[in-house]
């Protein structure tokens, strides 16, 4: 459940008409009261029914009864007005039942306690069925005013309470949600109506919001950024200071009439202009070292992206705030970046997935974008790479794990709302993985080797996995584990390592876990051309090239690299 606590006003019957009106788009049905400080004040009733402005009339000089006695002494906004809506999945709430809730609403808020004969006066209008509205005014029966001071909180407290006494949906909530700000604009009400009217399934300023978000994931620059946007469609206004300097930016759909224009920090808190040129630069210094002959990386940028995202979990646990809140914003640019590389069938799941992540990925917490420099710079060569089957299915099986992380950090930090958002992101991922991964899988296991070293790789599996190896000999990933032994590796230091960057006792498929780990490993430590070559003439030397090359590598990406400045001595 939620409560809007509206700001006060000084017009009751202005509330009360409009509680019991058609509403703006006729969604007002049988408005009546369900409960009141006195079982006996005229119900107005539907706003067609016989007698109805008499009784409006009626209720609204008793309840403004005391505001009149209280003459010059009347607070100024003496209309408090508290609407309670259901979670759309709870179930419909008798009359009874909002009554009670109405009733411990008030008293929760100071407006109404309990047992108080000097309580102010206050009525609930139903109107719907998942919601309720409490107007009162604010005169006590000793014509004083009521301590309701945060009377917000109080709300959200008590509705916590009656989320549990009614077996409802309990609401995420938490220090962020009464404290920060979140990163993307709620639409408003005639944003929300305007939408509906046009038969839209987004307002405006959603549909923008994910329109600039797709453009960054992909922009170098500035100058690229717009012109994304422009490519996209929409209206593009930029601001310019005095000196000559950048000053801001506005976008706007393409409309026939008069574009409505939104700032950048209008659709969210980070896609303010110096916010968008602060990632911006962190991109293009991390283009220009990898321009270098030193920071050359032939591996597919979608392979890069999977090794840098697949070292994100250990930063989100061992990070400061800074660090990791890069690490996340990267990560959720990379989300919204995947609908335009994945199949058709796919894009729905993971601009959700997108969509989701941005309310769990982002805090209070300042980002440095000069982290994360690795995952920028693949993110923005995957947009000249098309993904295949397997390169996607390898970047969303991290992706899970990345959510996972993402989830038990807000956890710790106890931000509910987070990690419902996490959750709700996990769901779309999960959907988006199962329905590529079997084509992937397929692919792999047409290139399964011979029965003998199929045979060969089963006793190397009871040997590395004893507690694992029944399972994965049964599961149906396991002829694309098998062609792990074709690509020229060690099998079982290659297995030994890609089982020691996830614990496979909670993994859905343990087979297809170490399908994708084995695959980046093989890509991250494939044997050169003269190594293969020396393997064809030698029958005892592919194993011993195969272990030298895991052995030297890079430790698993569960541990962080061992810093430059501390060399062995």
């Amino acid at each position: 459940m939620i409560a809007n606590i509206v700001k006060p006003g000084n017009n009751t019957y202005g509330v009360l008409a409009y509680l019991f009106d058609k509403g703006r788009a006729n969604e007002h049905t049988d408005q009546h009261i369900v409960a009141s400080w006195d079982d006996f004040v005229p119900d107005p009733g539907p706003y067609d029914s016989p007698g109805h402005k008499q009784r409006l009339g009626q209720l609204t000089k008793a309840l403004d009864l005391r505001v009149e006695q209280a003459g010059d002494k009347a607070p100024e906004g003496h209309v408090w007005h508290c609407s309670v809506r259901a979670a759309p999945e709870d179930r419909i709430l008798t009359d009874a039942e909002w009554a009670t809730i109405a009733r411990r609403m008030v008293d929760a808020t100071g407006i109404a306690p309990e047992d108080d004969p000097d309580s102010c006066r206050w009525v609930a209008v139903r109107h719907a069925d998942d919601h309720i509205h409490i107007v009162a005014t604010k005169v006590r029966g000793d014509l004083r005013p009521p301590r309701n001071w945060n009377d917000f909180h109080r709300a959200m407290a008590e509705l916590a309470r009656v989320e549990k006494d009614f077996g409802l949906i309990q609401v995420p909530r938490g220090p962020e949600a009464a404290t920060g700000t979140p990163a993307a604009k709620r639409p408003t009400r005639a944003e929300q109506e305007k939408a509906q009217r046009l038969g839209h399934h987004r307002t405006a300023r959603e549909q923008l919001r994910h329109t600039v978000r797709t453009a960054l994931s992909h922009a170098k620059d500035l100058d690229e950024f717009f012109n994304l946007l422009a490519d996209a469609g929409l209206q593009v206004e930029t601001r310019t200071l005095p000196s000559g300097d950048l000053g801001g930016y506005k976008v706007a759909l393409p409309d026939d009439g008069t574009p409505i224009w939104y700032s950048g920090s209008s659709l969210a808190t980070d896609l303010s202009l110096p916010q968008i040129q602060q990632r911006l630069a962190a991109t293009e210094a991390h283009t220009a070292t990898a321009a270098s002959p030193a920071g050359h990386d032939r591996r597919s940028p979608w392979h890069q992206a999977t090794a840098a995202a697949e070292r994100i979990p250990h930063h989100l646990d061992h990070a400061d705030d800074s660090a990791a809140q890069a690490h996340l914003t990267i990560f959720s640019e990379v989300l919204y970046a995947l609908p335009a590389h994945a199949p058709v069938p796919l894009k729905a799941e993971l601009h959700r997935a997108a969509v989701a992540f941005e309310h769990a990925a982002h805090t209070r917490a300042h980002a440095d974008h000069q982290h994360a420099r690795a995952l920028r710079g693949a993110l923005k060569a995957m947009r000249y790479q098309p993904a295949d089957h397997t390169g996607l299915a390898m970047l969303l099986d991290v992706a899970i794990l990345v959510v996972l992380a993402a989830q038990r950090r807000s956890a710790l930090h106890h931000h509910d709302r987070q990690v419902a958002a996490a959750r709700q992101t996990l769901i779309h991922l999960q959907a988006a993985y199962d329905q590529i991964a079997p084509t992937s899988l397929a692919v792999l296991a047409g290139r399964r080797p011979s029965e003998s070293t199929v045979h060969r790789y089963a006793r190397t599996l009871h040997e590395v996995l004893p507690s694992h190896s029944g399972q994965i000999l049964t599961e149906a990933a396991w002829p694309a584990l098998t062609a792990a032994e074709a690509a020229g590796h060690n099998p079982a230091t290659v297995l030994r390592q890609a089982a020691q960057q996830r614990s496979l006792s909670d993994a859905k498929s343990a087979s297809e876990v170490l399908v994708w780990r084995i695959q980046r490993l093989g890509d991250r430590h494939a044997p050169g051309p003269g190594a293969r070559a020396a393997q064809a003439r030698s029958p005892h030397i592919p194993h011993v090239l195969s272990t030298a090359r895991a052995t030297a590598s890079t430790p698993p990406t569960s541990a962080p690299p061992p810093s430059r400045t501390h060399r062995p001595r």
